[in-house]
């Protein structure tokens, strides 16, 4: 199935881009903002498309004219790029509960929804408009996308947050949000035939609280983790998604590997590895010198890889991305790396003797769900400097 999705580099479109890549039956259409610039390039887009993710839009702007008029103009272009080349692609649309609201945002997301409405009565489509509550996850853009985004860039950069309204907010995480969207898409698509049909779905919210609570469990985060390297209890869907929300937004360059106290007395020593109020497993390996573990990637595990003896190199690349971090890391000075969720990671041994490292995943392994998918950090073989 061919899938696109304007706003592909947003937050929305940047997770559901690469959780549609996770599945072998889907082709993935690319998207760039420019295509909005050039017609062709529009109409050639809606041609290759069984179905059309509409992510495109501005939600920020001094001026709320401007949100307005962009993104119903956004809206009227896609509409026309299919109707001049007569392409009926499935279109679902990303609205928002601001609908509900008396703003010029809202009403822009209302108003563009009734336009896809009224297309897709004229021409015998299928059209599905999501409304969608308040939506957070990891590489959000701080000040722009969501107050957690905000929040959580504040604290890891040494800034503090602050509340302008302490209300209840309904949340949905941004993982819930594209597995929702990605299954009503395959549930709709029967072969190549899909029965016009107009659609207003109300997703629900999958968590609430209020914005001082929520900020109280990021600034423990903080504290514990940031600051002592101590894993919080993931056992809360909830807090297992804000607490990898949180990992995405440190400065990993500068934050790891975090150095390990040793305790050295005539016995022999003693380190601390794993500190946690987490379950999850703890795993022991051995590995040859030039071995390579790894390269894969996890969407909602948080791993730490914990080095005691030997030499390593430990490598990172958000997914989607060519930067490469990478990790020097002896067992003489105990450290440790964390592999934040969309980020494919691999451990080497550097050294001349075995490496010891210790692994620890928030998880049990299950063969069945194993939430693991392989992906090397360097396909091509690029060199990348230490760290």
């Amino acid at each position: 199935m061919k899938i696109g999705i304007t706003g592909q580099p947003g937050f929305i479109g940047t997770h559901l881009y690469n959780y549609l890549g996770l599945r072998e039956d889907v082709q993935r259409i690319p998207f760039e903002d420019e295509f909005f610039l050039d017609e062709g390039k529009l109409k050639a887009f809606v041609r290759s498309c069984d179905a059309i993710v509409h992510l495109a839009a501005m939600n920020r702007h001094h001026d709320p004219r401007v949100i307005y008029e962009t993104n119903i103009r956004l809206v009227q272009q896609l509409i026309d790029a299919c109707v001049a080349t007569n392409s009926t692609p499935h279109i679902l649309f990303s609205s928002s509960t601001q609908e509900d609201r008396d703003n010029l945002y809202g009403k822009s997301k209302y108003e563009g929804r009734k336009l896809f409405e009224t297309w897709a009565a004229r021409n015998k489509a299928k059209f599905t408009g999501f409304i969608i509550p308040n939506v957070f996850g990891p590489f959000g853009h701080p000040y722009y996308n969501s107050f957690i985004a905000t929040f959580c860039h504040q604290l890891t950069h040494n800034e503090q947050p602050k509340i302008e309204t302490d209300g209840v907010v309904q949340l949905i995480y941004v993982g819930e949000l594209v597995k929702k969207i990605a299954d009503h898409i395959f549930k709709s698509h029967n072969g190549n035939a899909i029965d016009p049909v107009i659609e207003e779905i109300r997703l629900e919210h999958t968590s609430e609280g209020k914005v001082s609570s929520i900020l109280k469990l990021l600034e423990g985060y903080k504290e514990n983790y940031f600051e002592k390297g101590i894993i919080p209890d993931l056992t809360n869907t909830f807090e297992r998604n804000l607490f990898n929300t949180f990992v995405c937004y440190i400065d990993h360059e500068q934050f790891f590997p975090f150095h390990l106290s040793k305790h050295t007395d005539d016995r022999g020593s003693f380190v601390e590895l794993v500190k946690l109020h987490s379950g999850g497993q703890v795993s022991f390996s051995t590995t040859k010198p030039g071995i390579t573990r790894g390269n894969h990637f996890h969407t909602r595990k948080a791993e730490r890889f914990a080095v005691i003896k030997g030499q390593a190199r430990i490598q990172l690349r958000r997914i989607g991305t060519d930067k490469i971090l990478s990790f020097n890391l002896d067992g003489k000075t105990p450290s440790f790396v964390d592999m934040p969720v969309w980020y494919t990671h691999n451990i080497t041994n550097t050294g001349n003797e075995n490496l010891y490292t210790i692994f620890w995943i928030s998880e049990h392994y299950n063969p069945d769900d194993p939430d693991t998918f392989y992906e090397p950090v360097s396909p091509d073989g690029s060199q990348c400097s230490s760290l």
